[in-house]
């Protein structure tokens, strides 16, 4: 017997087609990106344009996109007294950085749930809360100054790394130091 809409009278089978393509959850599964503690982070351009920055001598020589990027996260510490910068270089097509969090009192958590939805997105005063802002500040500046970009300017998500111990952090601060010597080797270079 065959099935209707089947030539071959197999049976129909419906899966669940999601439009959205599923991301590599990137997080320590159970951490608390809210707590004290050292980070490495990396953020990309989208479709890895070179569109911050050019590696010239073996020196960053930054483009307009690269110091307003840079002027943007010289403020991160001001704007979050909880954070302290470290080591970070802007390269042409990414964005390496090093921040430590401090305990802080927590007024500005989240409101509580009004039982129509829940809270979404990363927790309040997280590496994911501060690295959101800091790429939303970013992409609205750069908008306001040249227009609306066509494409977007950030690569989704980010790279982290919780820095486990002082070993880790020198062996850090040298790969950010050493980036722009290092850019041909580099696994974002692009020609």
């Amino acid at each position: 017997m065959r099935r209707r809409g089947d030539p071959l009278g197999r049976p129909r089978i419906r899966f669940h087609m999601s439009f959205e393509p599923r991301r590599k959850n990137l997080r320590l599964e159970g951490f608390d990106y809210a707590q004290e503690g050292a980070y490495f982070i990396t953020l990309c351009t989208h479709n890895g344009t070179c569109s911050l920055a050019k590696v010239t001598d073996n020196e960053v020589r930054l483009n307009e996109w690269g110091k307003l990027l840079e002027s943007e996260w010289l403020q991160t510490a001001i704007l979050r007294p909880y954070v302290t910068l470290d080591a970070y270089v802007v390269m042409p097509n990414h964005f390496h950085a090093i921040i430590f969090l401090h305990h802080q009192e927590r007024a500005t958590q989240r409101v509580a749930p009004t039982g129509k939805k829940p809270a979404t997105g990363p927790k309040s005063a997280s590496v994911g809360a501060i690295v959101g802002q800091f790429k939303a500040q970013v992409t609205k500046r750069i908008n306001a100054l040249w227009g609306p970009a066509i494409e977007p300017i950030w690569q989704r998500n980010y790279y982290e790394h919780i820095i486990r111990d002082e070993d880790d952090l020198n062996r850090i601060r040298e790969y950010i130091e050493y980036n722009p010597v290092r850019w041909l080797e580099d696994e974002y270079y692009v020609s």
